[in-house]
């Protein structure tokens, strides 16, 4: 229901914008968050969107360098990751949740479904 893809390798400065198709069931009262886990690091949270609002919420690691946002049809979320360094290099996840209050949006638990990774290489 969560398919993710757009991952690659860019030099550091790059750019590289990841998609995450939701297909399955009506995501207008869910939140749909972006997690990432590089080598030997628990997975962290990245970035996520109220899909009715689109209020949004990023990891202050990545603040004014990644955008999420919601296609106009509602059913892909993006992330535009600008100024790469090489400690965004990892394995990003999709994820999405009805359950998540701005307590626990930044937390893996308050999320239901999962789409699999795709891998982000960045090289400096």
């Amino acid at each position: 229901q969560l398919q993710a893809s757009g991952g690659g390798s860019v030099q550091a400065g790059g750019s590289l914008r990841l998609s995450c198709a939701i297909s399955g069931r009506t995501f207008n009262s869910y939140t749909v968050g972006w997690f990432r886990q590089g080598p030997e690091k628990e997975r962290e949270f990245v970035a996520a969107i109220r899909w009715s609002s689109m209020i949004t919420y990023y990891a202050d690691s990545v603040k004014g360098r990644f955008t999420i946002s919601r296609g106009d049809a509602r059913n892909t979320a993006y992330l535009q990751m600008n100024s790469l360094k090489p400690e965004d290099a990892a394995v990003y996840y999709c994820s999405a949740g009805s359950r998540l209050i701005t307590s626990n949006i930044r937390r893996e638990a308050g999320y239901d479904y999962w789409g699999q990774g795709t891998q982000v290489t960045v090289s400096s």
